[in-house]
């Protein structure tokens, strides 16, 4: 426990040739667990997102050196935006959703994550 939260997912980035792998777990409002992977270059183009129940496919582009803009779509249509900006020191890394949940319902939120050693 970190500053009195605790925390509520695992998000790993990790470099695949001029990819990137990204790997997260976590637990939903109802205690049921969650992953998802997807492996995707920052080309725009769509690649295969498993364990979404939001999405099936994920798209990348590299806006500056800590600021990449990704596209959740499930079959064709956009579900989510996600803007992921790394901190200057790399320690914290700020996602903004915006979208659809699985539900249909609106989404607009911001997440906060810290490197872990």
């Amino acid at each position: 426990m970190k500053g009195g939260r605790e925390p509520i997912g695992e998000v790993k980035v990790e470099p695949s040739g001029q990819a990137e792998k990204v790997s997260t777990e976590g637990a939903n409002a109802d205690a049921t667990r969650t992953a998802t992977q997807y492996t995707a270059n920052f080309d725009g183009k769509d690649y295969p997102l498993t364990g979404s129940p939001v999405a099936d496919t994920v798209s990348l582009k590299r806006v500056d050196r800590r600021t990449t803009d990704r596209t959740d779509k499930k079959a064709g249509s956009v579900a989510q935006t996600l803007k992921r900006v790394v901190s200057q020191d790399g320690k914290t890394m700020t996602v903004t959703v915006k979208g659809k949940n699985a539900q249909g319902q609106d989404v607009n939120n911001t997440l906060v994550f810290e490197k872990q050693a």
